[in-house]
């Protein structure tokens, strides 16, 4: 009797494990964007979509909504977007949300577009790190490109290429009803059980007819990586975790044996280094900030009466302008970032330098060479051996003039153990 009712057990378990393993085929996959694109959001979207593959997914939908972000980091989405064998459904969601700058063209490269009540899409103009505008020959060049790149996805989804120009070149904006009456999305969902409802029979080009009666939903969440990348990509983040690791560096050689500095500096330059490789970066930017440092460096060493820190602050300061591509929306440094770093960074480099340089010219204060100088008390006749008493210690000594017990004398020369002194005069304090 119990091993007919283990085998029974043994059935049903298998049997429901392998309802759930067919069940996977008609999963919906959600992924949630809730941020400005960046790297980490590029490579949450593509690792969330491999996922999906990988497990037999019928459709992945992104849930987005952002403020835009970088231009090269929405290209490598778009790329993944048109190059997925998996439906995918890009859902401009909660109420409330948007899809603005490079929102709309990641939303105009998804197989369905579609948009929640209360949202909107739009104002795609690009626009420089802080918000600033791109003046000049540089700015007909970004949004030429920006233009035919988004008429292209456009055109190959069978969407509005002239209203995206227009969102483009004018920073048109639309709500969700204005959006499909223009042909710039498919549908609007009250949620994604509604979405999932409306999309399910619908036939893609390509792939196939989604079938979605039976499909689970299941959320993709973003890893520790896809975290800690996503806050630190932005460059003027790490631009600033730059400044602090080599800040830290700085002053843990200039301080031996702080240790805080260095442990502090160290974490921040890798943190900053990991972040500048998803970053268009230019690397004679790189170099110049690093001459910069060295410059700093040398104003500990060497006498330039502050010519070193000068030419380290113009290097900064040109390194810091060339350090990300300047022909890249959102890929430069906003000045309210750059210019208080820069003369914070500048001040605290030459503040050390001026402190380590002090404390080069001063006089010693322990050791034999901290006894130069000194003045102290004759204890035994030097004739021209004795002993004196200098800095609480009795001292043996030698003087080139005869002097009796009591006299007061200068210490000038440290020769072993023994001090080679001189009278001074009787208005001289004792020490």
């Amino acid at each position: 009797m119990r091993i007919r009712t283990a085998a029974y057990a043994l059935a049903i378990l298998m049997a429901i494990g392998f309802s759930q393993a067919l069940g996977a085929a008609g999963d919906v996959y959600i992924l949630r964007v809730s941020d400005a694109i960046s790297p980490g959001t590029a490579e949450f979207i593509h690792t969330g979509l491999k996922k999906a593959g990988a497990e037999g997914a019928a459709c992945v939908i992104i849930q987005l909504d952002t403020p835009g972000g970088l231009a090269e980091s929405m290209r490598t989405i778009i790329q993944d977007l048109l190059a997925s064998p998996l439906p995918v459904v890009v859902y401009v969601a909660p109420g409330g949300a948007r899809a603005a700058s490079a929102g709309v063209m990641i939303t105009m490269a998804a197989d369905i577009a579609a948009m929640a009540p209360g949202t909107n899409i739009g104002a795609a103009h690009p626009v420089g790190a802080g918000g600033q505008a791109i003046e000049g020959k540089l700015s007909d060049k970004v949004v030429n490109d920006m233009v035919a790149h988004a008429k292209s996805v456009a055109e190959r989804r069978g969407r509005s290429a002239a209203w995206v120009e227009k969102a483009i070149r004018e920073s048109v904006s639309a709500t969700e009803t204005e959006a499909l009456q223009a042909g710039v999305i498919d549908l609007i969902a009250a949620d994604i059980d509604d979405l999932i409802r409306q999309i399910n029979g619908r036939h893609l080009a390509g792939k196939g007819t989604l079938a979605l009666d039976r499909s689970h939903q299941i959320v993709i969440e973003e890893n520790l990586r896809t975290k800690i990348l996503r806050t630190i990509s932005n460059p003027n983040i790490a631009y600033l975790l730059l400044m602090i690791g080599l800040a830290g560096l700085y002053f843990e050689l200039s301080h031996p044996g702080a240790v805080f500095p260095g442990v502090v500096g160290g974490i921040c330059l890798v943190l900053a280094f990991f972040a500048l490789q998803t970053l268009p970066v230019n690397y004679a930017g790189i170099l110049l900030i690093a001459l910069a440092v060295v410059f700093f460096i040398l104003e500990m060493k060497l006498t330039s009466y502050g010519m070193l820190s000068v030419a380290g602050t113009v290097s900064l300061l040109l390194g810091s302008l060339m350090l990300f591509e300047s022909d890249a929306p959102l890929g430069g440094l906003a000045w309210q970032v750059l210019l208080p770093t820069l003369l914070g960074i500048s001040t605290f480099f030459s503040a050390v330098a001026w402190v380590v340089f002090r404390a080069q010219l001063s006089k010693p204060k322990t050791g034999a060479m901290g006894l130069v100088g000194e003045i102290g008390l004759v204890k035994t006749a030097l004739d021209p051996h004795g002993k004196v008493f200098v800095h609480g210690e009795l001292w043996n000594a030698v003087s080139r003039t005869p002097l009796t017990a009591g006299a007061r004398v200068r210490v000038v020369k440290v020769t072993g153990l023994t001090l080679e002194v001189e009278p001074v005069k009787p208005d001289e304090v004792l020490t």
